[in-house]
């Protein structure tokens, strides 16, 4: 992990999110636990995160004018929602497209270790530089994708998918490489492919080579 991997992990007070804590501590992650809405905003002013686990179901203030606090006061800063099913439409609103996740409730430990850990390990490689590959361009700074001089909209996972075949530009990455990268496992070849051919659709789908047997590979 990078070395500002501070994580802010934002659960109700419940032993569920106890047993949460303890996991990603077990796995090696530096997080530290608060309980309702104003304690987030008083530890995004004093701790500087490099991540926040947040609950839309904190106790405390309105949640959602939790979020957009934490998004305009510290924009930098990758946000995880952890959501019920039946709140997910309107929270996904609220998200940043490419610089936001979310995870909905229930949900395994191993599987919200692994997403920050991949937000973080983008976040560290990449901070403040343009990648560029042909006329696909990502802004990492501002989470921002263009593709010959026009913006592009992904969602988190199409965005996770595209950094993931971007980091090795020319290279072929299995699908199994791929799920393990961007969902954690177990994900599915097949939502590996799903999500290769979304992503064709918004970037080019010259941009992006099938390898019969291997797996793809970005090209310019």
């Amino acid at each position: 992990m990078p070395p500002n991997d501070h994580v802010l992990l934002a659960l109700p007070p419940t032993a569920a999110s106890a047993s949460v804590l303890r996991s990603l501590r077990s796995e090696g992650v530096t997080v530290s636990p608060v309980s309702d809405g104003i304690g987030v905003l008083d530890a995004i002013r004093s701790r500087d995160p490099a991540l926040l686990v947040f609950d839309v179901e904190l106790p405390g203030p309105d949640q959602a004018a939790v979020l957009a606090a934490v998004q305009s006061e510290v924009p930098h800063v990758p946000v995880i929602a952890v959501t019920p099913r039946e709140r997910r439409a309107g929270l996904l609103g609220q998200l940043r497209g490419d610089r936001d996740d979310y995870l909905l409730r229930p949900f395994a430990v191993d599987e919200l270790a692994a997403r920050i850990r991949l937000r973080l390990r983008l976040g560290a490689d990449v901070e403040n530089t343009l990648l560029r590959l042909g006329e696909l361009v990502v802004d990492t700074d501002l989470a921002e994708v263009t593709v010959d001089g026009q913006a592009v909209p992904l969602s988190p996972t199409e965005y996770a998918l595209l950094m993931a075949l971007l980091t090795a530009p020319g290279e072929v990455r299995s699908p199994e490489r791929l799920a393990s990268q961007v969902w954690s496992e177990p994900a599915s070849v097949n939502l590996v492919q799903v999500y290769i051919s979304y992503l064709r659709r918004k970037i080019g789908a010259e941009r992006i080579r099938t390898v019969r047997g291997e797996g793809y590979v970005l090209e310019a």
